[in-house]
């Protein structure tokens, strides 16, 4: 396979699965802005969206103020933005018409379409009562292209990069999900084990569809530790940070090739970390220090991979 083509293909799984995560990340912080809470900073939660993001100066270089309305804009609709929903949409299409000979004509119907749908919403605006509507089209849209891609593809490196391309994208998200929550809106003393602790860590849940998934697997009481536990350490957690490092391991194996003996052993450096990992020492570290570190070492993984696999001469 060309390079260039491995390269269109991992990011266009990479750009639909920001889009996607890029929602369920706003979704979160919408929720958790609309409980009252002792904050001395109103916009405190929009703050910390962008922040996790990396975004925040790009954001502050164009708008006056963090509040749902600029940050919502911002992270949705702004073409100016490239982390944008818009953005991540178009990109994910531009990538797939770049290798429409090796996708087959149901992925691209579905990729062209969504981001006709996201033009037509581009134009029209997002009413304020219908921001969870479009959140939910982006998911949607999002499954949708991945079933498909799932349920038409040879399993070939073609079917190998996307993939590649959607659990390292998710591993980034779910790691980012969890330190907005853990580190930067962490509730006073007074909250801590209460309702307002409790309403934040079911939104949390819910904004990656693992609300059902804690019930089945803990059944009583939401604590912190557990939902850090089923993020980062359950491999029977579908967007669990184990769960994504498990099948970009596999991956990075079975692609392999002359130059990948790095890579290989890089992502099986931060695999080992996860699979024996415990919650405990993860805590007694520090979570958030544990997900910088691991955000980090998963930023220069994707590096080794790009120069790897898609910025090398030889075709």
């Amino acid at each position: 396979m060309l390079s260039s083509t491995a390269d269109h293909l991992y990011w266009m799984a990479r750009s639909m699965e920001r889009a996607e995560n890029t929602a369920r990340m706003l979704d979160v912080t919408y929720r958790l802005s609309l409980l009252k809470h002792a904050s001395a900073d109103p916009h405190h939660e929009w703050r910390a969206m962008l922040s996790i993001s990396g975004l925040h100066e790009d954001f502050e270089a164009r708008y006056p103020i963090p509040n749902a309305v600029n940050v919502m804009h911002f992270m949705t609709l702004d073409e100016k933005n490239p982390g944008s929903i818009y953005n991540s949409i178009f990109n994910a299409r531009e990538n797939a018409r770049a290798v429409r000979g090796s996708i087959t004509s149901e992925m691209w119907e579905a990729l062209n379409i969504t981001w006709l749908e996201m033009r037509k919403i581009y134009q029209e605006g997002i009413a304020e009562d219908g921001i969870s509507r479009f959140f939910d089209w982006v998911k949607e849209r999002s499954h949708l292209s991945r079933g498909i891609t799932h349920g038409t593809l040879l399993r070939d490196d073609t079917f190998r990069f996307i993939r590649l391309g959607t659990f390292f994208e998710r591993a980034d998200n779910t790691a980012r999900i969890l330190d907005v929550k853990y580190h930067i809106l962490l509730p006073s003393a007074d909250d801590v084990g209460g309702a307002a602790d409790y309403y934040q860590w079911g939104a949390l849940l819910r904004s990656v569809s693992a609300f059902e998934s804690y019930r089945k697997v803990y059944r009583d009481q939401i604590t912190p530790k557990r939902v850090a536990e089923l993020f980062v350490l359950r491999p029977d957690m579908a967007r669990s940070l184990i769960t994504c490092l498990n099948e970009v391991n596999r991956l990075l194996q079975e692609i392999n090739g002359p130059r990948s003996a790095e890579v290989i052993r890089r992502c099986g450096q931060l695999h080992g970390s996860l699979r024996y990992g415990v919650i405990d020492d993860i805590f007694d570290h520090g979570l958030h220090e544990y997900l910088s570190e691991f955000l980090e070492q998963h930023y220069n993984l994707g590096d080794l991979i790009n120069k790897t696999y898609f910025w090398s001469t030889d075709e």
